[in-house]
């Protein structure tokens, strides 16, 4: 097979260990970050930790920009004097992409299809508006990364990566991806995809952000349990009306998750606890994470409030995800204190 010319904008959990794994194959991989990032990565290289043996993981694969197929740039400029690219990647926050897509915008010509592994379901239409439809691939990353710095990532759990079957370099994204071992599967309906996807992002994410709780704690809680039943009842209400399915992921069975908002509570609530707060861990839910960042974003507005805003156009009442995203953003802006809810469920039940 011939190898692919990659472009991956920033050396995050997800562009490091996407891009990392096809550069460790024998693809060109050029890595786009801010200047102090790429100095620090020039110096050190990728640090990848792929498996795990019996009782202790196994050394790092480095790859280093003097020995392999990897570069670090510290602009889109600089990046594209190692064009021409066959395929970009993109997987950013999504509370970034609008600055990205700005800084891509004077390039739009010489950037290459984006692979967009982004979480929500707006990221690829806004790509669409700047590079045009034909450059945009629909994809989803499954799989549990942990990030330990700047191009250094644990793989902490291998499940796969989603991807839009309907682009003409699918079939060499599929086969790259496969010998990568990231575990791809291509999916004929990208809304099908992504919304699946969010549907696993919603669970305890934002009410264990606002609680300041695990969400084995938010699962273990009957009131909150019934708020987060309410939820995902919601978004798969917007689903059915805009004619999307829900679907398994690989290595994630979404329509489980999508039955069990259905079944009775006794059974319902100990499967679901197991499956979102033992999925976990002991890591805290990313609405966590960004909103004790201290950055002052969010990415709740392009998943809770995405369910709101295609809510509205289908004329469905989604009050639980709005009540969610407003708050969080209240939160993360500073516009009311971090600990106004911290560990009182209450405070946030009584709110419906």
């Amino acid at each position: 097979m011939k190898k692919l010319r990659i472009l991956v904008f920033g050396a995050g959990a997800i562009g490091t260990y996407v891009g990392g794994s096809l550069a460790r194959m024998g693809h060109q991989v050029v890595f786009v970050e801010q200047p102090q990032v790429v100095e620090e990565l020039r110096l050190q290289g990728l640090r990848l930790r792929l498996a795990k043996t019996e009782g202790s993981e196994t050394e790092p694969i480095v790859l280093h920009p003097s020995s392999s197929s990897v570069a670090f740039e510290p602009s889109i400029s600089s990046a594209l004097e190692h064009a021409p690219f066959d395929v970009a990647i993109f997987a950013l926050k999504s509370f970034d992409t609008e600055m990205a897509l700005q800084s891509m915008l004077p390039y739009a010509v010489q950037i290459p299809p984006v692979l967009c592994l982004q979480n929500g379901v707006d990221n690829e239409p806004a790509i669409a508006a700047i590079l045009g439809s034909d450059k945009v691939i629909a994809g989803t990353v499954t799989s549990s990364v942990g990030r330990q710095a700047a191009g250094d990532i644990v793989l902490e759990r291998l499940r796969g990566v989603g991807l839009s079957s309907t682009h003409t370099l699918s079939d060499r994204l599929f086969a790259a991806l496969s010998e990568a071992g990231v575990n791809p599967q291509l999916f004929p309906r990208a809304a099908d995809m992504k919304w699946s996807k969010m549907l696993t992002n919603l669970p305890a994410n934002a009410s264990a952000a606002i609680l300041d709780m695990t969400a084995a704690e938010v699962f273990a809680h009957p009131g909150l349990f019934r708020l987060e039943t309410r939820m995902l009842l919601e978004a798969l209400s917007v689903m059915k009306a805009h004619g999307i399915t829900v679907v398994d992921l690989p290595g994630a069975p979404v329509r489980a998750l999508a039955l069990g908002t259905r079944l009775p509570e006794f059974i319902s609530r100990p499967l679901l606890r197991k499956a979102i707060g033992g999925g976990r861990g002991g890591k805290m839910p990313s609405f966590h994470i960004d909103l004790h960042s201290g950055r002052g974003k969010s990415e709740v507005e392009w998943l809770n409030g995405a369910v709101v805003r295609y809510g509205e156009q289908a004329g469905i009442s989604t009050p639980v995800n709005k009540l969610l995203t407003e708050t969080l953003v209240a939160l993360t802006r500073g516009d009311i204190p971090v600990e106004t809810c911290s560990r009182q469920p209450e405070k946030l039940l009584a709110k419906f």
